[in-house]
């Protein structure tokens, strides 16, 4: 058997394992359903592909971004970001992410493969991906080795947290403020306050998400992973919602490091 059919009868071992895994979220609706054969087939194919980018690529470690739930109603495209990383000596692409424990407001770090992040019933089969510096990413897979990257961890999850408070912390926050460890070299980021303070510092911009009364409402009473109270009160009150999105992040390396790239892997 050639190397890539044994990559793909992995990636298709994982798939279906993970249908029967605990569910764990993050940049789609809550709600376990099986996936189609073919819904599967894809999402292996666009594993591969991206497997292949990265490899001819020559990065260490990039941010994998998925189109989990339809967000274009708020000029959104992307919904969620993964770090991924050569796993040496084995030499594995792994990705490293956040993620929602299902129907809770309790998050956890997770490691899996290429296979499992797409593995979800994608809205669209494409996958964004940023490659910064090639400092920056030594230092995270030092920080990744080393297991610092928990140091940026808070299990109080929200998926509308505000990007300048330490009290919830949303999946793409937590990969915004372990990138900004990581960019600034652990010289005055040490935990979730100075990254915060960093990354205002260096003009981080979120995205403004506008919601009515209603939306917010309904949201907090049926949503356990869904709050509003790290938001300030103004802002709130006139409906702008400021939260980390992909496009943020990934605009805000592109300010940051002009040597970053970014690429588009699509499925036809």
């Amino acid at each position: 058997m050639s190397a890539r059919c044994r990559i793909v009868a992995a990636l298709w071992a994982i798939a279906f394992a993970l249908q029967c895994a605990p569910p764990a979220h993050a940049g789609r609706s809550c709600e376990e359903v099986t996936l189609p054969a073919e819904e599967v087939d894809r999402a292996m194919q666009l594993a591969w592909k991206t497997r292949e980018t990265l490899e001819a690529s020559g990065a260490e470690v990039v941010l994998l971004a998925r189109i989990g739930q339809d967000l274009s109603k708020y000029g959104l495209r992307f919904s969620h970001m993964a770090f991924v990383w050569r796993d040496h000596p084995a030499g594995r692409w792994m990705t490293i992410h956040m993620l929602n424990a299902c129907g809770t407001a309790d998050a956890d770090l997770h490691d899996e493969g290429l296979g499992n992040f797409y593995a979800i019933g994608l809205k669209s089969h494409v996958g964004g991906v940023l490659i910064p510096d090639a400092e920056t990413q030594r230092r995270l897979a030092t920080m990744f080795e080393a297991g610092l990257h928990w140091d940026l961890h808070t299990p109080k999850y929200n998926m509308l947290a505000y990007p300048f408070s330490t009290k919830y912390q949303n999946s793409n926050q937590w990969a915004l403020e372990t990138l900004a460890r990581a960019i600034d070299g652990g010289e005055r980021v040490k935990d979730r306050v100075s990254a915060q303070q960093w990354l205002k510092g260096r003009g981080f911009v979120p995205t403004t998400v506008e919601l009515g009364t209603g939306t917010r409402l309904g949201a907090r009473i049926f949503r356990a992973n869904v709050a509003f109270d790290d938001h300030p009160l103004g802002r709130r009150l006139a409906g702008h919602i400021d939260v980390v999105t992909v496009e943020s992040v990934f605009r805000f390396v592109a300010q940051i490091e002009p040597n970053a790239k970014q690429l588009s892997i699509t499925l036809p």
